[in-house]
């Protein structure tokens, strides 16, 4: 199995490529914001390079989800449909929680800020005011999608792999279905860059018995997919941005706690290394040396370094992948002379 961290600017998408008695198979995690596919000057970007190779190889997106509705995971897959008008002929199944499908399952009304359409000709779908095709029409029309709702708890055997779901539960779907706001969602400012506290400092102030972790309140952000792939004797975490409370009840559903971690090749960091996405209750549940981030700390403050002395406080041994190049910006020689043991690096394919 080759897993790919693509370059998604602030946003997340991940290339998963493997063989299944024979079969080459591709699965696609997110697309990042438009630009990872291409940019309103027709700039290529690295999923416009995926999906090229796939097609070229004759081969299938076999399996594409999109984990939840914000602009950095979603905005390249809607601007790659928009501009590509065969690439429905490139995917064979989508998995999405749409509003819809939410309301349905909870038998209310729906939420019309979970509407989001395809508009020809727009790069920015989020604040256009144009009409277009309706997301989930196109994957309906298309044939791509059976629709239902994919949740914590469940189990998925697709492709010789197993998926076990940990977000979102039912708290988490009603939270995004009755309280989700468009522009309060998808445009709120974020917080401050903390690369010049040192680690240090960082850790010092959370072992104090006062120190309370905050964790995130967006209700998109909670509705987030993640869930663990099983690969025969190999496991891999996707956390998308899930909420870390959420990603404890999962695993506690699945058997895993502190006194039976889940043991893992990595984890895919959550929310893009937000301090209120990864926990110390989280962590001591996991057990893996390798965490993936996906950011290029050009937004919303992240990543945050104060998740990574939560980490690196949790495992001293902690190796951090980057998909941007940001060591030298995120850690000062301090850093390395106070915690000589975490290790660092930019890396996108594993």
């Amino acid at each position: 199995m080759k897993i790919e961290i693509l370059k998604a600017f602030n946003g997340d998408s991940i290339h998963i490529s493997f063989i299944e008695n024979d079969i080459p198979r591709n699965i696609l995690i997110d697309g990042g914001v438009g630009n990872t596919y291409k940019s309103p000057k027709n700039v290529e970007g690295s999923l416009f390079r995926v999906i090229k190779n796939i097609r070229e190889k004759g081969e299938y997106i076999d399996l594409l989800v999109i984990t939840h509705f914000d602009d950095d995971h979603i905005g390249g897959i809607l601007r790659w449909l928009n501009k590509d008008k065969k690439a429905s002929e490139l995917i064979k199944k989508v998995w999405f929680n749409s509003g819809k499908e939410i309301a349905k399952k909870f038998e209310s009304a729906e939420n019309e800020d979970l509407n989001i359409k395809i508009v020809d000709g727009e790069d920015d779908f989020f604040s256009s005011t144009k009409q277009g095709i309706e997301f989930e029409k196109y994957l309906r029309d298309n044939s791509l999608w059976l629709g239902g709702v994919i949740q914590q708890g469940e189990e998925y055997n697709l492709y010789g792999l197993k998926f076990k779901i940990l977000s979102p539960n039912n708290e988490n779907l009603a939270k995004l279905l009755n309280k989700y706001e468009k522009q309060k969602d998808y445009f709120t400012k974020g917080g401050e860059y903390d690369f010049k506290t040192s680690l240090k400092e960082f850790i010092e102030e959370e072992i104090q018995p006062d120190f309370k972790f905050k964790e995130d309140k967006s209700v998109a952000n909670g509705s987030s997919l993640a869930f663990i792939i099983d690969d025969d004797d190999k496991s891999y975490l996707f956390l998308g941005d899930s909420h870390p409370s959420t990603i404890i009840e999962g695993l506690n559903k699945f058997g895993y706690n502190k006194e039976n971690p889940l043991n893992v090749l990595f984890v895919k960091v959550s929310h893009h290394g937000s301090r209120h996405n990864t926990s110390q209750d989280l962590l001591e549940i996991l057990k893996t040396d390798k965490y993936l981030i996906s950011a290029d700390a050009t937004k919303h403050g992240l990543p945050n370094k104060r998740t990574f002395a939560r980490i690196i406080n949790n495992n001293p041994n902690s190796f951090f992948y980057f998909n941007y190049d940001l060591k030298d910006k995120v850690f000062s020689l301090q850093d390395w002379k106070d915690y000589p043991d975490f290790r660092c690096k930019m890396q996108n394919e594993f």
